[in-house]
């Protein structure tokens, strides 16, 4: 099939096409109509995806492109089950943008795959292929499973998973390119992977519960955002910590009222399981504390609340330590990523009280209550040392759109790999 050209231009658009049009078309192609100043991302954005909406499959950038422009074109058109190509300008930032398209394809296929597909144990065994395939001779792994997890004190995965068939695992990774055994970790990245939630006995709706094979999103982020720092030249020792389980409802499923008992001493009680993403997030943060990482970045997609405060376009930040998350904001603008903080204090450590346990994992109303993303960031405080100093947690909001939207298609985004990658290699 022949390829689509785009460009761009700073002319107005021929008046047939209507008044102030943005897009006009020409034989074997479109040009995208530009202001004269600024990259005007947000605009080729909305113009991609009506060119998205006719079907073509292989684009290709002609003429005058900025690297920025030609990538938010290429990250609004590249919808779930996308399999044409896309053509760069032949530039300096050519051999770049094809390593951003290689690792944001691969975040945007795993969270795209059924969950039938893409079991606990497959998706830590599909994140730990990619990432040793980029850098063999670096790359060490781990995988904790089922009854393992027990042994090695992980309570919070193993109590959320057990009610599958499909055991859950921890997929600890090293990544060491110092080849020195004893080299500092300058990072530890974890993420959630809950390859279907179905919100155990507090059970979703069946609308609320079609789209949660995306609930392993953070996983993909995290795993994502690695293999593009690899790719990219990561020369910093970084660790990748998967929590990967499936929340589903049988026999031996963990029910409201149970209390799961940390490894830090910490005691939770289950009053609802539909909050389960904070509980195997936890034995994460846990586990990249214990590595002696000196930073720590988790993402997920924790809360619906984040969402209904920054809406579908943003991923919400939280941290208690103002200078890492200026620092992350300040990579999420230099790459364009949308990202937005939310509050987080030491006393939402408090705010999910339980009677019967040192806190409860959420509040037992709809949703969590007010300020919910805060209190579940709270939660998650309480897992990381040295006071939340050199730590990081994304709500990934932005993760996923079922039906695509006037910037992005339908499926995963893969918003924030560039963003973490930058913190990596910076």
């Amino acid at each position: 099939m022949s390829n689509f050209y785009v460009s761009l231009s700073h002319e107005p658009a021929a008046a047939s096409w209507g008044a102030n049009a943005k897009l006009s078309f020409v034989e074997g192609g479109a040009v995208l109509h530009l202001p004269d100043s600024g990259l005007n991302l947000r605009q080729i954005q909305k113009s991609t995806r009506k060119i998205g909406a006719l079907g073509v499959e292989n684009i290709e950038f002609v003429g005058d492109w900025d690297a920025e422009q030609q990538w938010a074109f290429a990250t609004s058109y590249c919808g779930a089950g996308f399999k044409g190509a896309i053509t760069w300008c032949k530039n300096a930032d050519e051999s770049d943008l094809k390593t951003r398209f290689s690792a944001m394809q691969f975040t945007r296929r795993l969270v795209n795959e059924t969950p039938e597909e893409l079991s606990p144990e497959s998706l830590a065994t599909e994140a730990a292929e990619w990432i040793h395939s980029l850098a063999p001779e670096h790359v060490t792994t781990r995988m904790l499973t089922g009854e393992e997890l027990l042994e090695a004190g992980w309570h919070g995965i193993y109590e959320v998973g057990r009610g599958s068939c499909r055991p859950p695992v921890l997929l600890e990774l090293d990544y060491n390119p110092t080849g020195k055994p004893d080299a500092v970790i300058d990072f530890a990245l974890v993420g959630k992977g809950i390859t279907f939630d179905s919100g155990g006995y507090s059970i979703k709706s069946s609308e609320g519960m079609l789209d949660m094979k995306c609930d392993m999103g953070g996983a993909a982020t995290v795993t994502g955002a690695l293999g593009l720092a690899i790719m990219q030249g990561l020369k910093k020792r970084t660790k990748l910590f998967l929590c990967c389980a499936e929340n589903l409802i049988s026999d031996h499923a963990y029910k409201l009222g149970d209390i799961i008992t940390y490894k830090n001493g910490v005691t939770v009680e289950i009053v609802n399981t539909d909050a389960e993403g904070r509980l195997v997030l936890a034995d994460g943060l846990m586990a990249a504390t214990e590595s002696g990482a000196l930073k720590i970045i988790d993402a997920a997609t924790l809360t619906g609340a984040a969402v209904m405060a920054v809406g579908k376009e943003f991923n919400a930040i939280f941290s208690l330590d103002e200078e890492f998350q200026a620092s992350f904001l300040a990579s999420a603008a230099k790459v364009h990523e949308p990202h937005w903080r939310l509050p987080l204090m030491p006393w939402h450590q408090e705010q999910c009280a339980s009677p019967f346990a040192d806190t409860a994992n959420s509040r037992p109303v709809k949703g969590g209550g007010a300020g919910g993303a805060s209190n579940a960031a709270g939660f998650l405080s309480r897992f990381v040392g040295n006071e939340g100093k050199g730590w990081v947690h994304i709500d990934l909001a932005a993760a996923y759109n079922r039906n695509g939207t006037e910037l992005m298609p339908n499926g995963a985004t893969a918003i924030g790999i560039r963003t973490i990658a930058d913190q990596l290699i910076g």
